[in-house]
């Protein structure tokens, strides 16, 4: 007994001097616990119920083996998809169980139940569950989306009227077409959005709630603007029509002439804030002089109309361009006289204006396009899109987006600041840039701030220069060219560095870890400076896995693929290699996509890898290799492997 207390005494003491050295006490936790706006976790009252069913604090416990049977068995019940680490979750439990204890007295009765998401996730994939705590209710078998309250009186009141014998569901605000109603809907509506579904896509399906959700927003609309979809597995002519390759496929119909979706479509904000914006006419009246020197963008091109009258049949030709491509540009559209004559304009015309702080001496202030009778909206559009960039402009917005389209695009680094202090500087080495740019109009030539790029900088080995000004030429395939950093800015050194690349003559640049001196492990590792010589040997098949470090997904695989890599070492024409994604260049036909991303490079043809898109156990990558093997196995030909 004297050896316990003694034991005891020693424990209570080691307890206090930890108190002390972490400086937390029983106070401390309990001011942390609540930090957390948690509520502590009482025990909960469980009840058995028949078959092995558990009621916790009133509330139904259902998992992947009886909650088909339940949903049958109850004719009005709201399911909880919840996490039991989610502070949301947490904060809902006692106020769904004051409900479900309420609700369970109704007539008739209400059940409330709740899955564990994290345990039961097939349940949770099939109720396209994305975030926690995810409510959705149930009658007569039928689920429908919760979007009431979430508290005890209100989750009440929002079950109770469900409840009611004569409640039923609103009918869809997403219009349903058909190839036998499709043109008569679409040509009567200003504009409606179509989208073009498979019912299997999962895509389509984590669209659905958000595209229903939207089209009752937009119904409120004054005057409302409809949303539709075509199942364009069964009205697949409808589908060949618009063009439809992959689901889902967005399309907008403005009077019945149809542009692609170019909004996004992560939430019904989205979708409800782009359709607004596509409300009225894409171009906006200017009426004279002054109000188009104040419409003119200084930072990026406007596109402006002028015409005599606007009854003119060329005026729908121009507006057409402008509804499809307002979110690309701002369009104008003049009728007055006056303004069109300073301009020295004719009627007719299409008139791209630069950007007044990218003028130079190289180029026009503003382009003309006279739309002709044979004129198409094609050539509006190409027209636009020729000159939709300055010789010498920014990268930055609002023409980044249109920079990364282009290729071979040139890249000069410096510290590029438009504001009235730096200005000058800032024009004075754009201009220089001109004078070259102008020689070589089959490269895009763009100015970048040093500051806002250094990763660019970074990763093209640029990171370290030192240097006041640095060049970067992004090639057709992405290649990486830096060109040797200059103490002082010289053209002809500039010009020598754009000819060798024209001839083929510059050697791209490669991001690469150093090679590890000796392969240690059965994978094969590979980094940027021997993804030639290991990846692309013509005598060996390859597979190769580009990972991440942090990538739980990939250290969840990495077992199985060192299990592979050894069942096949003795197989001298295949290589199970993998390289780190993050640290390294790649190729573009091997770029990762996520991680991780796995290719087979055929010995036959390095330049098209396949994608690898099996299991992932051994015996799937096995399976594999068995179908797609190139080369020989062995010494007597393609072997079982």
């Amino acid at each position: 007994m004297k050896f316990i207390e003694k034991l005891l005494k020693r424990l209570v003491f080691l307890a206090v001097v930890l108190a002390l050295v972490t400086g937390t006490d029983s106070k401390e936790a309990d001011r942390d616990e609540s930090d957390l706006d948690v509520p502590s976790s009482a025990p909960a009252s469980v009840e058995e119920l028949e078959d092995g069913v558990r009621m916790e604090d009133s509330v139904l416990v259902l998992t992947a083996s009886n909650f088909d049977d339940q949903v049958k068995k109850h004719p009005i019940l709201l399911v909880e998809f919840y996490a039991p680490w989610c502070g949301h979750c947490k904060n809902l439990a006692p106020e769904y169980a004051a409900a479900a204890a309420e609700l369970a007295k109704n007539d008739p009765p209400v059940v409330l139940g709740k899955v564990d998401a994290t345990v039961h996730d097939e349940l949770a994939q099939r109720y396209e569950v994305s975030g926690y705590p995810t409510l959705r209710f149930f009658r007569d078998g039928n689920d429908f989306d919760y979007d009431g309250p979430r508290n005890k009186d209100g989750i009440i009141d929002y079950m109770k009227e469900r409840a009611t014998p004569d409640w039923e569901p609103e009918p869809d605000a997403v219009l349903s077409l058909t190839k036998d109603d499709f043109d008569g809907v679409v040509e009567n509506e200003k504009l409606i959005l179509v989208e073009f579904y498979a019912p299997w896509c999962g895509h389509c399906k984590r669209l659905a709630p958000l595209y229903e959700k939207a089209a009752k927003q937009l119904k409120k609309q004054d005057p409302p603007i409809l949303l539709a979809k075509v199942d364009a597995t069964k009205e697949s002519d409808l589908a060949n029509r618009f063009d439809v390759t992959g689901y889902p496929t967005l399309k907008l119909f403005r009077n019945g002439r149809a542009s692609d979706y170019k909004g996004k479509s992560d939430s019904e904000y989205d979708i409800v804030s782009f359709m607004i914006g596509q409300v009225g006419d894409g171009a906006k009246e200017v009426k004279n002089s002054k109000a188009l020197k104040e419409f003119i963008y200084e930072d990026d091109i406007t596109v402006v109309g002028f015409f005599d009258t606007s009854d003119n049949t060329k005026v729908s030709l121009y507006k057409d361009e402008a509804d499809d491509y307002r979110d690309d540009y701002r369009f104008g559209i003049v009728f007055d006289e006056t303004v069109r004559k300073a301009y020295k304009v004719n009627p007719n015309s299409v008139v791209v204006f630069n950007p007044e702080r990218y003028y130079t001496q190289y180029e026009p202030k503003w382009y003309v396009l006279e739309i002709k009778d044979d004129t198409t909206s094609a050539d509006i559009h190409k027209f636009v899109a020729e000159h939709s960039l300055p010789l010498v402009g920014s990268y930055s917005p609002p023409l980044q987006q249109r920079y990364n389209e282009k290729r071979p695009l040139c890249l000069i680094f410096y510290s590029v600041d438009f504001s009235f202090e730096h200005k000058e500087a800032t024009q004075f080495w754009r201009k220089k840039i001109a004078a070259v740019a102008n020689k070589y109009p089959d490269i895009t030539f763009a100015i970048a701030d040093d500051e806002t790029n250094a990763k660019m900088l970074e990763t093209a080995g640029l990171g370290d220069s030192g240097e006041e000004l640095n060049v970067l030429l992004l090639g057709a395939d992405d290649e990486k060219f830096p060109m040797e950093p200059m103490e002082e800015y010289d053209s002809d050194d500039f010009k020598e560095f754009l000819d060798k690349y024209k001839k083929g003559k510059l050697k791209p640049y490669l991001k690469s870890q150093r090679p590890p001196k000796k392969q240690s492990g059965p994978v094969t590792v590979v980094v940027g400076s021997t993804f030639e010589k290991i990846v692309k040997d013509p005598t060996k098949d390859v597979l190769i896995e580009f990972y991440a470090p942090w990538c739980g997904h990939c250290k969840n695989l990495e077992p199985k693929y060192e299990a592979l890599a050894k069942k096949l070492k003795k197989e001298k024409n295949l290589v199970i290699a993998k390289m780190d994604a993050t640290a390294n260049d790649t190729p573009v036909a091997y770029k990762a996509s996520g991680f991780p991303t796995i290719y087979f490079a055929p010995s036959n043809n390095k330049e098209s890898p396949l994608k690898y898109e099996g299991g992932r156990d051994v015996d799937d990558f096995i399976d594999y290799l068995k179908d797609h093997a190139t080369v020989s196995f062995g010494k007597g030909g393609k072997e079982e492997l």
